[in-house]
């Protein structure tokens, strides 16, 4: 059966409150100072190349060197990610004084190790594993989230215009457990803001009917175009899966088609009370916003880039907490998944 058109009404304009509802860690100076110290030891590691299987290794026997106090919050929110579903971390090193200018090329990545990406590497190796997606970013563990020209309308990392609510690569049978955002250089009017919205506050707002076909398999979903072109949909599956008093989600409202007029109605709902109950974080240079993939969809207001080197700057990696189960698809128990 092919898949229901669907028409989403419009969006009305997110509340930007700083922080809104999201806990939030702070790293205060003294624990900054151990962050750096670690990190940049970190960079001399296996020749400073960050997709080496001894770079992360390193990263991995690193976590345990960070401050006691970071990595306390870090597991328990692995454990229980909360209503929200996401955790933002505060005042990490970033290095703005040496930072290059922003990059504006498609696919960019980072392959040499720096202290923001030892900073990730190691907060990833305490959530679970970092991985990454070959055909998406050349299979780069660290990855750049930067406008680039003429991707503008973009639905992706490299746009500037609204990006919808999804989880991450929600096509995928391995999807990230938890999805990572470092920023490095915030936009220049500082109106770029990070929307997430957990379905454990979507939950008790969805009607029944919604909510039974949400949890049928009556939805297929297509792979993000970072993918490029090359890489399949999914099956028909539900929305809503697994614990019924505490689902896990998986939607893409840009890449998601209902397949029955039930199910379109469902997502109409769903997208209505994501935007009810987002919640939007401006970010700014050394916050590190955790994303519980699982049970949260993100998406991004709009922004107006500049182009001038000092444009809106994230670093983004994904985490797999059991990476076993991903085994056949990472050759030579690596991780990158092909």
């Amino acid at each position: 059966m092919p898949p229901m058109p669907v028409t989403y009404e419009p969006r009305a304009t997110p509340r930007l409150e700083r922080d809104a509802e999201i806990p939030v860690v702070p790293v205060d100076l003294e624990s900054r100072i151990r962050v750096h110290a670690v990190a940049e030891r970190l960079t001399g590691a296996a020749g400073g190349v960050i997709d080496d299987p001894r770079w992360a290794a390193a990263a991995r026997d690193a976590w345990s060197d960070l401050p006691a106090g970071v990595r306390r919050e870090l597991l328990r929110f692995r454990r229980d990610s909360g209503p929200t579903g996401t955790l933002l971390v505060r005042g990490l090193p970033v290095d703005q004084e040496t930072l290059p200018g922003t990059p504006t090329v498609p696919g960019s990545v980072q392959r040499r190790a720096t202290v923001p990406a030892g900073t990730l590497m190691m907060i990833a190796a305490g959530l679970g594993d970092p991985a990454a997606f070959r055909p998406e970013k050349s299979g780069a563990l660290v990855q750049d989230v930067v406008p680039v020209p003429g991707q503008e309308d973009f639905q992706g990392n490299a746009g500037s215009v609204r990006l919808g609510f999804h989880n991450e690569n929600a096509f995928h049978p391995h999807r990230p457990d938890f999805v990572m955002l470092l920023c490095l250089r915030s936009d220049h009017e500082g109106v770029a803001g990070l929307r997430t919205s957990c379905v454990r506050q979507v939950i008790p707002l969805l009607t029944p009917e919604a909510r039974e076909a949400l949890s049928a398999p009556e939805f297929v979903t297509a792979p993000p175009p970072s993918f490029g072109a090359g890489s399949g949909g999914t099956e028909p599956h539900a929305v809503l899966h697994g614990a019924p008093d505490d689902p896990d989600l998986r939607v893409d409202l840009e890449a998601t088609r209902p397949l029955t007029p039930r199910a379109a109605d469902a997502l109409l709902e769903l997208q209505r009370l994501f935007d009810l109950t987002a919640s939007t974080v401006l970010l700014v240079p050394g916050d590190l916003a955790i994303v519980d993939n699982r049970v949260t969809v993100h998406g991004r207001t709009a922004f107006r880039p500049r182009y001038d080197g000092r444009d809106r700057w994230l670093q983004r990696s994904f985490v797999l907490a059991d990476l076993r189960r991903s085994r056949q698809h990472r050759a030579g128990d690596g991780l990158v998944l092909d």
